[in-house]
Parts: structure tokens; C-alpha cells; sequence
């Protein structure tokens, strides 16, 4: 049974490489190219050799996220088993949502990432449903809140959204009201208008958020 690694550390890479191969399986990573190619290119690249399985990272250095690779490689017909260093369980249930069959962590043992694969390779389960479901919950959850936040960005004027990403850029209000040629206290009153509109009471906690939306001003 063939088996790809989509890992950007290439020691850790080349040690399921070797303990795959040691199994018994066909077993090799990918090396990513230098220039990141687009999601159809690199999902090319990976399945190039028909993988049953594919070990894949979630954090793949400046190829970004792994789980834009997730749905493609399954609807290639490979199954994706996530191995990661985030502990972060939102990011673990977008991977389940996204098609993954599992998600494990680099730090456990690798004899449990070699069981996983052996579990797959006979057609069994390998990860509880009440586990996937509260996973992807969490998941959900979060994003719905995104979404939130989303809409409560969206309600600022054109103006104030220049103000929040001064904010956001470690401008103070003596900095902004320069920086626009304005008053501070009409600085001051576009930052209340701010944190009214986005439902919070300090600057921090309104560059907060607007940084976990991934915001800037349009």
C-alpha cells in the first residue's frame, strides 16, 4: 500500500518514511517545491503516484494551511490522516470537516501514527464518532462566532475602519489624530463609535477580535 508524507520538516518526514517503509508499506514524502504552486497543482503533485493513504501537515511553512489540501485529496481517493504540532482542537475539527479520516498529534508515540495506518489499510475505524462530532463542533462554534464579528466589523464607516486598523497597527489616538490631520477627541469618538459597533469596552479587546477575523480595512 502506498503511502505520501506532506510534511515541510524534513526530519520528522523522514522518520515515518523510515519506519513506514520498515513496515512494509510504499512509502515517501513529497518534496514541496520552492515557489508554492496553486491548491490543483500541489494536490497533483501529491497524488502523482496514487497514494491510499496521505500523511498530511497542517502547517506546511509558506505553502500555508494544509487543510485547503484535505477535500481535494479525498475527493482524489486518498485517505488523509492529519499528523500536527497545533494542540488547537478548532483547527483539528475544520480538518475533520474538511474530509481528513483522523487527526493526530506529532508528539505522540510513533507506533500509534504506524497502528493508524494499519487500522486504515484494513477498513477499520479510526477515530471515535462522539470524538469527530465534538471536534467539528468546536469548530463550528468558532467560525459561527467569526462570522459574528464579521458582520460587526462590516457596520463600521469607512472612517473608522482606517481608525481600527491604525489600532491594530500599534497607533495610538495622538498618533492617528496626526497621522489624519484630525483632533484627538474626534479620534477619541470614532474609537467609542468602535467599540460600541464591535460590542466591547477597550481598544484591546477591539483589536483582538479584529485581529482573530483576519480583518483589515477595505
Amino acid at each position: 500500500m502506498k503511502v505520501v508524507i506532506v510534511e515541510d520538516h524534513t526530519l520528522f518526514a523522514e522518520s515515518l518514511e523510515l519506519a513506514l517503509t520498515f513496515e512494509g508499506y510504499d512509502a515517501h514524502r513529497v518534496d514541496l517545491p520552492e515557489e508554492p504552486p496553486s491548491e490543483a497543482k500541489l494536490t497533483s503533485l501529491i497524488m502523482r503516484s496514487q497514494p491510499r493513504i496521505v500523511l498530511l501537515d497542517l502547517d506546511l511553512g509558506q505553502h500555508g494551511s494544509g487543510v485547503r489540501l484535505i477535500a481535494p485529496l479525498a475527493r482524489a481517493g486518498a485517505d488523509v490522516v492529519v499528523v500536527t504540532g497545533s494542540t488547537d482542537e478548532t483547527r483539528w475539527g475544520h480538518a475533520l470537516h474538511a474530509g481528513a479520516r483522523t487527526v493526530l498529534s506529532k508528539t505522540v508515540p510513533l507506533g500509534e501514527i504506524l497502528g493508524t495506518v494499519r487500522r486504515l489499510n484494513y477498513g477499520l475505524s479510526v477515530l471515535d464518532v462522539d470524538d469527530r462530532e465534538r471536534l467539528i463542533r468546536a469548530w463550528v462554534g468558532q467560525e459561527q462566532g467569526r462570522i459574528e464579528i464579521r458582520r460587526r466589523l462590516a457596520q463600521l464607516s469607512p472612517k473608522e475602519s482606517q481608525v481600527l486598523e491604525h489600532l491594530m497597527d500599534g497607533l495610538t489616538v495622538g498618533d492617528i489624530a496626526k497621522l489624519r490631520v484630525v483632533s484627538e477627541a474626534t479620534v477619541r469618538t470614532q474609537v467609542k463609535s468602535i467599540l460600541a459597533k464591535l460590542g466591547v469596552s477597550s481598544q484591546i479587546a477591539a483589536v483582538s477580535i479584529a485581529h482573530k477575523a483576519e480583518w483589515r480595512a477595505a
